[in-house]
């Protein structure tokens, strides 16, 4: 067994009829795996909201109602996104379709930054938490631990998404239980006193009035508000994760978001009211979290071990937070190369079944920004925040448009109508003040790689749609290949000269490849087999049906080009296999073919540029000469046939 065997896992056979079963995620996994990165925002988004109250704590509990509010506004929001869009994809793919695709490459670009950031937020958060309980003189070694890891993360999540989950399942659990104990315990212990509490915000209230004004006051909630609004990240991810989810899908992650919602709104606003009843105050070197937990232990038996484990499990929520960034990153990664705005590759399944490439990817990138902001969380609690809502706003918004505009067909549109218009307020009040008051403090570089990973991805477009155009001007009519006869077509040949041509698709290149191989060997090979490898990428990786789909598609193909030499008055055949792997499938055809074609050559076709540029090796595979090699080395042969694009 090959030590890459040993790290990432067997690879996964597509014949397996079930294979969609065992790796899609039931709603309880689902949750875990998703909703841990909303659950973990409670460990820094209330506490900033409260920070930014100052003396006037009394506003807490009108904070924590509208807090959460906007959490079932927008996961509300989001049912609605899921089901107009069950094939997922997020607000990558609702901005393009519903906005227009510049608006879905914003959303797109926005949702990949800020999926880098959750990685790289979440990690450095559990690293400040676990090292927190350590003495001073190895804090030195924080750095490493983070780097650790995201390497960690990336190596089971290329092993599979449902194996990560599980992994991380345990933690996820206790998390849950003692904030349940906490959060619970801390609000009823001052059941007795909730008069008291009653009368204390009452009067605060009045005195704030007399002393702030309604105007001041109004604003001095509205920024405590929005700085807290880091507490919402992550109920988007479900809608972003869709293809994981065990079928029936809409209904798995309908029922995916109503957990997150659930368990954040209470979680975020019960800690906002625990910090009012407990009249918590910042403490240096300490969150408000710790600070509440320690008030709450005290004098109890064994409150102090509770108080450990409950901040531990803080923090290693974080870690498992940092799971959604490797979930839905390369997703969205893939989604947006299915669509040529980035290198098609990252569309491609590793032997696994998950977006290595995405993923490898999305760990760089983290690791990138942990050395930028060497660790410090401050600075990627700026950087992470204004993409969440420029992403939420965008998304909304489309849906607001869709249903003002189509309302016919939509059960309950009105009251959803309310909803979109509701949950986009809050989001663009959100986002423009955090973007006006954080811009200096590294808004402004969230923007500023925002906007330079758009223009990388117009780029990209425009080069694929140039070799397009440039490969149509290679294309060569069925007609002037086809030789008009009244002869009857002869039957394959074993013994006979066999041309198996590999190809991708039906069009230019294919095409070119035939005439090439008619020219250069004139009535020398005296049967025609056409090899296709159907790809199954994260565009097709959906479902049995889809599955079924692509043979459709590959066979619809290959009929064309066989149907193409028949004209030609050349007997032909096709061949084809299903995988991620084009090189090893197509491999195997191949040697496969031998064995009844004993005098075969294999032939594909290349696009070859006029100049040779670095990109153009990440932008287009190199399969013809990676499949020839292979072939190479058992003693077949392969003649790659140039397509020069001007």
């Amino acid at each position: 067994m090959s030590l890459r065997t040993v790290i990432f896992g067997k690879p996964k056979d597509l014949k397996d009829q079930s294979i969609f079963h065992q790796l899609s995620l039931i709603p309880f996994l689902a949750w875990v795996g998703l909703g841990a990165d909303g659950l973990s925002s409670s460990a820094y988004g209330p506490e900033e909201a409260y920070k930014a109250l100052g003396e006037h704590t009394y506003l807490a509990v009108l904070l924590a109602l509208l807090t959460g509010i906007t959490v079932f506004v927008i996961s509300a929001a989001y049912r609605k996104i899921i089901e107009a869009f069950p094939h997922g994809g997020g607000g990558y793919v609702v901005a393009s379709k519903l906005l227009g695709k510049p608006v879905g490459v914003v959303s797109g670009c926005a949702l990949l930054v800020d999926y880098v950031l959750t990685v790289t937020i979440s990690i450095c958060a559990a690293g400040d938490a676990l090292f927190s309980f350590l003495p001073p003189q190895i804090h030195g070694l924080k750095i490493g631990l983070e780097i650790g890891l995201i390497f960690f993360l990336t190596v089971i999540n290329i092993r599979g998404i449902k194996e990560s989950v599980l992994l991380l399942a345990p933690i996820f659990l206790v998390f849950l239980v003692t904030h349940i104990i906490a959060i619970g315990g801390g609000i009823l212990a001052h059941v007795q006193e909730f008069p008291t509490t009653v009368a204390h915000v009452s009067h605060g209230f009045q005195g704030g009035l007399s002393t702030l004004g309604i105007v001041s006051m109004f604003l001095l909630f509205l920024h405590s508000y929005s700085l807290g609004g880091g507490t919402y990240t992550g109920l988007e991810a479900v809608s972003n994760g869709l293809p994981i989810m065990r079928e029936p899908r809409v209904y798995t992650a309908k029922r995916t978001m109503t957990y997150m919602a659930v368990s954040l709104a209470l979680t975020a606003a019960g800690l906002l009211v625990c910090y009012l009843l407990w009249q918590v105050q910042p403490v240096d070197g300490k969150t408000l979290n710790a600070v509440l937990f320690e008030k709450l232990a005290e004098g109890i038996p064994g409150g102090g071990v509770m108080v450990v484990i409950t901040l531990l499990s803080e923090g290693l929520l974080l870690v498992v937070a940092a799971q959604t960034g490797f979930i839905d990153g390369p997703r969205v990664l893939a989604n947006m190369a299915v669509d040529s705005w980035f290198p098609r590759r990252f569309a491609a399944l590793s032997e696994r079944l998950t977006t290595g490439n995405g993923v490898l990817l999305m760990s760089l990138a983290s690791l990138a920004a942990l050395s930028y902001t060497a660790g410090d969380v401050s600075k990627l609690v700026v950087m992470y925040s204004i993409n969440v809502f420029l992403t939420f706003s965008l998304s909304i918004f489309g849906m607001l448009k869709l249903y003002v505009t189509e309302p016919q067909g939509k059960p309950h549109w009105k009251s959803s109508v309310v909803t979109f218009a509701v949950g986009f307020a809050l989001c663009a009040t959100i986002l423009v003040i955090t973007t006006i008051e954080k811009f200096a403090e590294g808004g402004w570089l969230t923007l500023a790689v925002t906007l330079a990973l758009v223009m990388l991805c117009f780029t990209i477009k425009r080069h694929y749609l140039d070799v397009a155009k440039k490969l149509r001007l290679l294309e060569v009519s069925p007609r002037d290949l086809i030789k008009p006869t009244n002869a009857p077509l002869p039957p394959l040949d074993p013994s006979a000269r066999t041309a198996a041509v590999l190809v991708g698709g039906y069009g230019g290149l294919g095409i070119h490849t035939v005439r090439k191989i008619c020219d250069t060997f004139p009535g020398v090979f005296k049967n025609f087999v056409f090899i296709s490898v159907g790809v199954v990428d994260s565009g097709g990786f959906k479902g049995e049906s889809q599955m079924e789909g692509l043979v459709h598609s590959t066979e619809e193909m290959l009929s064309k080009y066989v149907r193409l030499a028949q004209q030609m008055g050349m007997p032909a055949a096709m061949r084809f296999g299903i995988g991620t792997d084009v090189v090893q499938v197509g491999a195997e055809l191949c040697e496969s073919l031998v064995q009844e074609f004993p005098t075969t050559t294999f032939f594909t076709g290349k696009v070859i540029f006029s100049e040779d540029r670095w990109y153009q090796r990440l932008l287009h595979n190199e399969t013809g000469g990676a499949l020839q090699k292979r072939l190479q080395v058992a003693g077949l042969t392969m003649v790659v046939l140039p397509a020069k694009v001007i």
